[in-house]
C-alpha cells in the first residue's frame, strides 16, 4: 500500500490542539483524521487497517496509556506516537512500553512532529502491505485441493519429489503434476517466492478443499 493511503489519526480532548496539528500534517501532505477523546478512537480502530495514531497522553477517562493498552488488548494496535507535557516522562516511557513507537515532549517544533509521524506512516505502510500479503497466501492456500496441500507442505519442508511421493503414496511424476499446479493457484515464481508466502500462514488453519 503506498504511504498515501495511511491516515494519521489524531486523538485529543483539546479542540485548538487538534485543528492546529491537523492543519500542520495537511498542509505537509498527510491524511488526517481527528477524534475528541480515546473511546471515539476506540469505536472505530477495530476496523482500521491503513492507519497511524498520534495521541494525547492526559486526556479525562481513557488517557493515552490506557489508550494504548485497550488497542493492544482488542489486537487492533497501530504504530503510534504519545505527546506529553513536562513531567509526563515517567508515563510516556509506559506507554512506550505498551507499542509506541515514539513520544515527543511539548512544546515540539514543527519538524520533530513531521519526522516522526512520517516514520509512523512508513511503518504502517509496511505491516499493512505484509497483512494483505498475508491475506492473500490465506485465500491462494485454500484454492488448493487436498492433495495440493499436502504436497504443499512437503515442498515447503525441503522435501524432494521421491520422497514427498513415497510419503503420499504416488508417483514422482504425479507429485511433478501437483507441484506445478499448486504452484500456479499461489501465483509462485519460484521455490523462493512459495516458501516467503507460506511461512507466515497457518497451513493448518486454512479450509481444507477435497
Amino acid at each position: 500500500m503506498s504511504k498515501a493511503s495511511i491516515v494519521v489519526h489524531i486523538v485529543d480532548d483539546e479542540e485548538s490542539a487538534r485543528s492546529s496539528l491537523a492543519f500542520l500534517l495537511d498542509i505537509a501532505g498527510f491524511a488526517v483524521r481527528t477524534h475528541a477523546s480515546a473511546q471515539s478512537f476506540l469505536d472505530l480502530a477495530s476496523d482500521m487497517r491503513n492507519g497511524c495514531l498520534i495521541t494525547d497522553l492526559r486526556m479525562p477517562d481513557i488517557d493515552g496509556v490506557e489508550l494504548l493498552r485497550r488497542l493492544k488488548s482488542a489486537d487492533a494496535m497501530l504504530p503510534a506516537i504519545v505527546v506529553t507535557g513536562h513531567g509526563d516522562v515517567q508515563m510516556a516511557v509506559e506507554a512506550m512500553k505498551n507499542g509506541a513507537i515514539d513520544f515527543i515532549e511539548k512544546p515540539f517544533s514543527n519538524d520533530t512532529i513531521i519526522e516522526s509521524i512520517a516514520r509512523a506512516v512508513e511503518l504502517a505502510s509496511s505491516q499493512v502491505d505484509a497483512d494483505e500479503a498475508r491475506d492473500r497466501g490465506r485465500d491462494r492456500i485454500r484454492s488448493l485441493s487436498e492433495r495440493e496441500k499436502q504436497v504443499l507442505l512437503g515442498v515447503v519442508d525441503g522435501q524432494p519429489n521421491k520422497v514427498i511421493a513415497m510419503e503420499l503414496g504416488l508417483s514422482p511424476r504425479t507429485v511433478e503434476v501437483y507441484r506445478a499446479a499448486l504452484m500456479a493457484k499461489m501465483q509462485a515464481r519460484n521455490l523462493a517466492d512459495l516458501v516467503r508466502m507460506v511461512m507466515d500462514v497457518d497451513l493448518s488453519a486454512s479450509d481444507d478443499k477435497e
